[in-house]
């Protein structure tokens, strides 16, 4: 048999009926498809809160449909949370050295601005072309080699300067003590510290009004010659040593109960939530105790499979005891609850434990009672 003569010309015409038949059900699947919502904002809402601290980690850097940006806002709003904190890559903004596209800042911003809500601008990661080529050394997207510090701090220039006036605060990276966040490489807070001096001078060259958030620890008690990372009070000690202090307005801090009650006692050795006690102890020793701390992620999981999660009743108790705590401290402004809302819970199922909101935006009864507590209502779960 000849395998490279012409089909006959009947299965030709056969096959072609079947594409024919393919192309109008895929048009007509097409036209029967429902119209994306059309997203409008509506009038500029104001925040009614009691508690100025209260404060949400939203997640709304990889959601797609704009009215999910809307209605998460909308549900901080009315939660009575003032103030969110937002991931803002910069791959995602300067994928091609020199080309800016703002089209997802700008997106988020706007929605935040219409809900009367203020951010913090969390900034971080690196695009490709400012990382070595993958045949030379392969990298993650937290690999950042400090020939190209300078080129992050004209991305921190640019967002602070657009932005200016609307997001007037910024954390730069994220925490740079565990190996993972540092390009998977052992840590080194003299690389920060350098990396914090170049964008913060860059960040109030854009906007002189600004307020840089260095640090954005990770609690861990890791030692310091870890591969893995370093602990959260040796590593701010070590910035310190290195000039720290010139190159940050106030400390981000992240801190975590896991089982334990937020009044247990702070101790180097323990990952508890008065773990940020033992930073500010750091702080006042380096004489810079006229700063504040803004805590950029907290809180407690209530996963039933997590040896280090709690009841949802505990925790809902413990991070209302928070909120009180973080209120009596003279040193502290914000209290930013980890996490707000995932756009797909299956995609981790650890932090949809951490969420006040579900990704189809079912309201946990931890988002009822926190939003009590805010509006001076009653708490429905009070024991």
């Amino acid at each position: 048999m000849d395998l490279t003569a012409p089909l006959p010309t009947k299965k030709l015409l056969r096959a072609a009926g079947l594409v024919a038949r393919l192309l109008i059900l895929v048009w007509v699947l097409k036209a029967l498809a429902p119209a994306p919502p059309i997203v409008r904002l509506g009038p500029p809402q104001t925040v009614h809160t009691e508690q100025p601290a209260v404060c949400v980690h939203t997640r709304l850097t990889d959601e797609v449909e704009e009215w999910k940006i809307q209605r998460t806002l909308s549900m901080v709003r009315e939660m009575g949370a003032p103030t969110i904190v937002e991931f803002f890559p910069w791959p995602y903004v300067e994928g091609e050295r020199g080309e800016f596209d703002w089209s997802h800042p700008d997106r988020i911003i706007r929605h935040a601005e219409n809900q009367g809500l203020d951010v913090i601008a969390r900034l971080g990661l690196v695009p490709h072309w400012a990382r070595p080529p993958v045949h030379e050394k392969v990298t993650t997207f937290t690999y950042l080699t400090d020939e190209h510090f300078e080129a992050f701090a004209d991305f921190v220039r640019a967002f602070a300067a657009r932005y200016r006036g609307r997001v007037d605060t910024i954390i730069i990276w994220n925490e740079p003590n565990l190996s993972i966040e540092w390009g998977d490489r052992q840590v080194d807070p003299e690389a920060y510290t350098w990396l914090l001096r170049f964008a913060y001078a860059a960040a109030h060259e854009g906007n002189p009004d600004v307020t840089v958030l260095g640090g954005a620890l990770a609690p861990t008690t890791e030692a310091e010659d870890s591969l893995y990372g370093m602990s959260d009070i040796r590593y701010l000690e070590r910035m310190y040593e290195a000039g720290a202090a010139e190159a940050f307005d106030a400390l981000a801090v992240h801190t975590y109960g896991f089982t334990l009650p937020p009044q247990d006692e702070p101790d180097p050795g323990v990952i508890n939530f008065r773990r940020v006690e033992l930073l500010r102890a750091v702080m006042e020793h380096y004489g810079d105790g006229d700063k504040s701390i803004v805590i950029t992620e907290s809180g407690w999981n209530d996963d039933p499979r997590w040896t280090r999660a709690v009841r949802p009743g505990q925790r809902i108790v413990y991070m209302l005891d928070a909120f009180d705590m973080v209120a009596a401290w003279p040193w502290a402004e914000q209290l930013c609850i980890w996490i707000f809302r995932q756009p797909l819970d299956l995609h981790n199922r650890r932090d949809a434990y951490y969420a006040l909101v579900s990704s189809d935006f079912y309201a946990r009864p931890i988002y009822e009672a926190i939003q009590a507590y805010a509006r001076g209502w009653e708490n429905p779960y009070a024991p």
